[in-house]
């Protein structure tokens, strides 16, 4: 009798046609690191973080070539704008991608996005005047809303062992997108001046001089768009059987005296009213969406501060570093992230939690960003030496927060909210984001 009691009550009822009841099965059956998905999710972000910053090292000469302002001083008005479009295009959108996330599905919505940067990444690289570039921009701001579907997807492709390895795969692949993209488009941009012995002026690359770095990351989106056809679906695509619950329940009440059982249903009622409750009652989700938008700004403002700062002359405070030191820098930075999210973090999470390290990444953060102009009285190797240290640190702090606060709201939503609460969350940190590049352009 003993032994019988021990065998689970309520099991797992899982549904033949459910693309969803099949990811969950195989999450039961399968050990060991998930490496194929965690491949996928980095693919997919980075497919979508590059076209962000990928212009900013070119996008000043872009407009003096399209002749629309009329004084020098005025190129970085026009050029906030355009910097802008891509965030205000998808502060737009966010909400309703997510809330096509959870009604048909993640795998659609990433590859529609993953779809509109080879589209309209292209034709933002063979812009002939500031209105198209400003206008493709946009576009491809508004129609790629996979950020908080991928998120979804990656608290829902692993195992609650590697949750915290995949949403941090998220956070990485991000910050790494965002360090590569601006390397790709200074390289990468005006070819038949850099090159002229592989492009001459006459070439396509000569009359469209910032499409190569476009190219080159709209290719990448289009490998990255025939992968996504054999990712899996992650969403259940049926509602909870009644009838089925319910005879779980009186097995449960005819096996233990009906009060576990009691207690069981009380619990998943309460569960369920919970979830259908407005998002914007959810305070832990709000909260922790308030907190990400708050660093979201602070992050981007040190994003474009620091590249400024590196390179300006000493006598105003800088470092008079090169475009390429600043690249060594950048490239450092990218694989210390790399290294830390992937091996170090999840462990961290593990004993500590994601709001510990949120609040200890924070206040760890104050006194690094304070000590940067004292590293600027520095010079030679002891420079190079502490500046990397400080780059790789602040990096690492900052995905860590972000990461943690991934964490934090994929857990306070079920699944069937989960793309409509990240939707909101990108929605916000967008018009935080947006206001960076126009503000800093207008002044």
């Amino acid at each position: 009798m003993a032994e019988e009691q021990q065998v689970p009550l309520l099991k797992k009822v899982y549904y033949q046609n459910c693309s969803g009841c099949r990811v969950e099965q195989l999450k039961e059956t399968r050990r060991g690191l998930p490496i194929k998905e965690l491949l996928s999710i980095w693919t997919v972000v980075l497919c979508t973080a590059l076209p962000i910053s990928s212009l900013f090292p070119f996008l000043y000469f872009m407009i003096r070539d399209f002749h629309i302002a009329k004084r020098e001083e005025d190129i970085g008005y026009y050029a906030g704008y355009v910097g802008s479009a891509f965030m205000l295009g998808r502060a737009l959108t966010s909400v309703a991608w997510g809330m096509v996330a959870d009604r048909y599905g993640r795998k659609p919505v990433i590859m529609i996005g993953t779809i509109t940067v080879v589209i309209f990444n292209t034709l933002f690289g063979l812009s002939v005047n500031f209105w198209m570039a400003l206008s493709t921009r946009f576009l491809l701001g508004s129609l790629n809303g996979l950020l908080g579907p991928i998120k979804a997807y990656a608290a829902e492709i692993f195992r609650d062992e590697y949750q915290a390895l995949g949403l941090s795969t998220v956070s990485t692949a991000w910050g790494i997108g965002l360090i590569i993209g601006p390397a790709l488009g200074g390289f990468l941009a005006q070819p038949a001046e850099k090159y002229p012995d592989i492009f001459s002026e006459d070439s396509l690359f000569g009359r469209f001089p910032y499409f190569l770095p476009c190219l080159f990351i709209s290719a990448y989106a289009m490998i990255v768009t025939v992968a996504c056809c054999w990712l899996p679906e992650t969403l259940h695509s049926h509602k909870e059987n009644n009838k089925s619950r319910e005879d779980s329940y009186d097995a449960l009440e005819a096996a233990n005296g009906g009060s576990n059982a009691k207690e069981k249903e009380q619990e998943i009622e309460g569960s369920e009213s919970t979830s259908n409750e407005s998002l914007f009652k959810n305070w832990p989700l709000m909260s922790s969406i308030i907190v990400y938008c708050v660093f979201s700004l602070h992050d981007m403002a040190y994003t474009e501060i620091f590249s400024l700062w590196a390179v300006s002359p000493r006598k105003h405070g800088g470092l008079s570093y090169s475009t390429d030191d600043v690249g060594v820098v950048l490239a450092i930075s990218g694989f210390g992230l790399l290294v830390s999210q992937l091996t170090l973090y999840p462990l961290v999470e593990r004993f500590t939690g994601p709001v510990m390290i949120c609040r200890i990444a924070g206040v760890l953060s104050i006194p690094l960003l304070a000590s940067y102009p004292l590293i600027a009285m520095l010079s030679g190797f002891s420079l190079s030496v502490v500046l990397n240290c400080a780059s790789v640190l602040k990096n690492v702090l900052s995905v860590s927060i972000i990461t943690g606060l991934f964490i934090l709201q994929n857990s306070a939503v079920d699944q069937h909210q989960r793309g409509t609460a990240n939707g909101i969350a990108m929605t916000a940190m967008s018009l935080f984001k947006a206001a960076g590049p126009a503000g800093g352009g207008a002044l």
